[in-house]
């Protein structure tokens, strides 16, 4: 069974940086999409950011110029460099494979203004 695994949350002050790890295993990485979304308290889940196979990527308007999605598919692992954060990103942020719809459990990402 697919497992993804997130790391590298915590609590940082507004723009501070962080850089989320997911870590997939029983899967082979090369194959799919992966994808990071974020839910705070009292909002729907959103997309944060994408990368295809390809490495082509999509961001959030709210997170463009300042977050960054990777992937390295040898170590089968997703990130999400965060840079210049505001509170309005503090939420817990899952990594996602969309055609598998296999979600992590999540790591909380709180930002102090």
């Amino acid at each position: 069974q697919v497992q993804l695994v997130e790391s590298g949350g915590g609590l940082v002050q507004a723009g501070g940086s962080l850089r989320l790890s997911c870590a997939a295993s029983r899967i082979t990485m090369s194959m799919y999409t992966m994808a990071w979304y974020r839910q705070a308290p009292g909002k729907q889940r959103e997309l944060v950011a994408a990368i295809d196979v390809s490495g082509h990527t999509n961001y959030a308007d709210s997170v463009k110029g300042r977050f960054t999605i990777s992937r390295d598919n040898e170590k089968k692992q997703s990130y999400l460099q965060m840079n210049n954060l505001k509170p309005d990103d503090t939420a817990v942020y899952y990594c996602y494979v969309p055609v598998l719809n296999k979600w992590g459990q999540g790591t909380q990402v709180t930002v102090s203004s």
